[in-house]
């Protein structure tokens, strides 16, 4: 009976051609977070109070307010923000779902389950400030 090689031999070593590559979730929370800030209505994250305490300390987190869980292919992203005043929430919830699985997908080739998206609260802004005067 004849053995199968199923590496490669190198030096009397066998070597696998390809190795494994797994994403750490603080890579996926972070790509998350930054396509999510870069949607239109979205004023910010909602981090609880562990981002509030590591932003009063100077350190920008670029996960704040995103969990994910990352398997071996795929992954699903809990995204939790504050919008805009004024803003359809319906609408921009759904562009941070295209846009975060989309960028997820591109870059770290997870299949991206499901974006489920937490609204905390609204940004006043402007009006926010002239009820203070």
């Amino acid at each position: 009976m004849e053995e199968v090689n199923t590496g490669i031999l190198q030096n009397n070593k066998k070597t696998v051609p390809h190795g494994a590559v797994k994403i750490a979730d603080e890579v996926v929370k972070i790509i998350a977070g930054i396509a999510a800030s870069e949607v239109t209505g979205v004023a910010g994250m909602s981090g609880g109070i562990v981002g509030g305490i590591a932003e009063r300390l100077g350190r920008k987190n670029l996960s704040k307010g995103i969990k994910a869980e990352v398997g071996e292919k795929e992954t699903a992203v809990e995204v939790s923000i504050i919008v805009d005043y004024g803003v359809r929430i319906p609408e921009v919830a759904f562009q941070i779902q295209q846009k975060v699985k989309e960028v997820i997908q591109n870059m770290t080739g997870l299949k991206v389950k499901g974006v489920t998206i937490n609204v905390q609260g609204v940004n006043l802004g402007e009006k926010e400030e002239k009820e203070e005067v």
